[in-house]
């Protein structure tokens, strides 16, 4: 039987980190399916979909806590089952001048219209005029099958101006 674990991993960065999980995982004879790693305020942060054959998953864990010696803290979870798919895919992306509550501003309206956010990716950079700070996301979401976008993309205008970002839907 086949279980499926997410490795959620943190740590100082370092080259070799992601060679490490991938041995790891491939010495537990595990298929590596899925995963988002970064460099994250210096650290090296992620999660890893896994899947590999019950029997093994005290070799996996082993594995890890080699990995887990080398300076790489990983932890591993049971994933869940992955909801029916109900809804309609959207992209949205913004950009705007940084300033603190941007993310909960978004956020909230997004929940207001029964959006489940299903990938979230965002970075302040310098911007290419002024060099102050542009505030840029990436949210893929899934909305009802009753909703469109022109009604998500209508309540994120509405605060637009507020909290001064730009959005774009795909």
């Amino acid at each position: 039987m086949k279980a499926r674990i997410i490795l959620t991993v943190l740590g100082s960065d370092r080259r070799g980190l992601t060679r490490e999980l991938a041995e790891a995982v491939h010495g537990a004879g595990g298929n590596w399916l899925e995963s988002h790693l970064a460099r994250l305020g210096g650290k090296y942060v992620g999660s890893v979909l896994v899947e590999v054959d019950a029997a093994n998953l005290p070799l996996l864990s082993d594995e890890v806590l080699g990995i887990d010696a080398s300076g790489l803290q990983v932890a591993m979870v049971p994933a869940g089952s992955d909801p029916a798919d109900t809804g309609k895919a959207l992209v949205i992306e913004l950009v705007g001048q940084d300033r603190p509550g941007i993310v909960r501003e978004v956020t909230k309206v997004l929940e207001a219209v029964g959006a489940n956010i299903d990938g979230f990716e965002s970075d302040a950079v310098p911007g290419a005029q002024t060099g102050e700070l542009l505030f840029k996301a990436r949210i893929e979401l899934t909305i009802p099958a009753a909703s469109t976008p022109g009604e998500v993309q209508d309540a994120l205008e509405a605060i637009s101006g507020e909290i001064m970002v730009d959005f774009s839907f795909d």
